[in-house]
């Protein structure tokens, strides 16, 4: 059986969270002043590592992985963008 969990970010330009293995990757929103992860998951999966990019509009970018979301903070006055590397 599958749940969504969700899994706390850094605001970084790249980070590695532990996932279990074959999660779909759904979503990533502020929570209050936290940005999350959100991802169906199976609990009984092994983790594995995924890397995750965040970068503010009109930050530089060497190398982005696969787009996944853009979230808010502050009222609205960051935006960051995410990617996972692949």
């Amino acid at each position: 059986m599958k749940t969504i969990w969700k899994f706390p970010l850094e605001v970084t330009n790249e980070q590695t969270v532990q996932i279990p293995d074959g999660a779909q990757l759904l979503s990533v929103q502020a929570q209050g002043e936290t940005p999350y992860l959100w991802a169906l998951v199976d609990p009984s999966a092994e983790t594995k590592p995924c890397v995750i990019q965040t970068y503010g509009t009109g930050h530089p970018i060497r190398e982005a992985g696969v787009y996944l979301n853009t979230y808010q903070m502050h009222g609205g006055t960051l935006i960051f963008h995410v990617f996972v590397k692949q």
